[in-house]
């Protein structure tokens, strides 16, 4: 028994609105910095911009989208806590991670996201960093790269569930000053 054209039809318009927002997920995880504007652009060029699909926003599963953003905020959060990106051009620093870190998590919070993974990951990822900056300027192998205060530093690591105690001796020195 052969489908009706209309159930075809209407798969064939289903999966072409999938792969229309699969190519606005795929521009946000290759956006820039700031992955919720690419976002906020998707939205605007597939339910209202003229010269875009003018999709009716019922029925139209965003969550591909909202993934890139997840993912693309966690890149660059990530990115900004590896001692090999520290001289490279893409490098924004510790202050960046922070800013990226609250970003993530007010995304997280409005979308119903678990972000106990990324906070896990984060403060590992944070801790090896700071190991790494301590033995490195110690050993005079550079100078310091963190560029925030100390306050923001510990209040990040406090967020991402590092108690004060684990964090390096001697990181004051290398922060900015307040």
């Amino acid at each position: 028994m052969a489908k009706s054209a209309s159930v075809v039809k209407s798969q064939d318009i289903k999966d072409e609105i999938a792969e229309i927002v699969e190519e606005e997920a795929f521009l946000i995880k290759h956006s820039g910095e700031t992955p919720e504007i690419a976002y906020h652009s998707g939205l605007y060029y597939l339910f209202e911009d003229p010269e875009g699909p003018r999709l009716n926003p019922e029925g139209v599963d965003l969550m591909p989208m909202k993934r890139a953003v997840f993912k693309r905020y966690k890149k660059i959060l990530l990115r900004d806590l590896k001692p090999e990106n520290r001289d490279r051009k893409i490098y924004r620093g510790v202050a960046r991670s922070i800013a990226n870190w609250h970003r993530l998590k007010n995304f997280c919070y409005r979308e119903d996201f678990d972000i106990e993974g990324v906070r896990k990951e984060t403060a590992k990822h944070l801790l090896q960093f700071l190991e790494n900056e301590i033995e490195e300027v110690q050993a005079g192998k550079r100078s310091s790269c963190i560029n925030c205060s100390f306050k923001e530093l510990r209040e990040f690591a406090i967020d991402l569930g590092i108690s004060e105690k684990k964090l390096p001796t001697g990181l004051e020195k290398l922060c900015m000053n307040p």
